[in-house]
């Protein structure tokens, strides 16, 4: 009887939980980094989005002659007007900012 249970091949119940256990604590540690990460880079996404719009205000300026009243006005020269996190701009004393 011994011989035969050593002849089986498989896993035993403890090895499986271990391997969950291990796989389980990898996605603990890993999950939140990943989303840690995609804020970053929305943020960084933000801030790209409004240093373009920024130099936009200025060529808006040059070429009419005024800074533009609102943030709308910016249309013709940049098609993007939201940050990648869907969160709206809009223009304060010239400098564009986040609501």
């Amino acid at each position: 009887m011994k011989k035969w249970l050593r002849l089986q091949k498989g896993f035993t119940l403890i090895e499986m939980l271990i391997v969950l256990m291990i796989i389980s604590i990898l996605l603990l540690i890993a999950v939140p980094n990943m989303t840690k990460n995609t804020e970053v880079a929305n943020e960084k996404g933000c801030d790209a989005t409004i240093d373009l719009l920024q130099a936009q205000v200025g060529a808006y300026t040059v070429e009419v002659g005024s800074p533009p009243a609102s943030i709308d006005d910016l249309k013709e020269y940049a098609s993007n007007l939201s940050c990648p996190d869907k969160s709206k701009l809009k223009l304060e004393n010239g400098k564009v900012v986040k609501e």
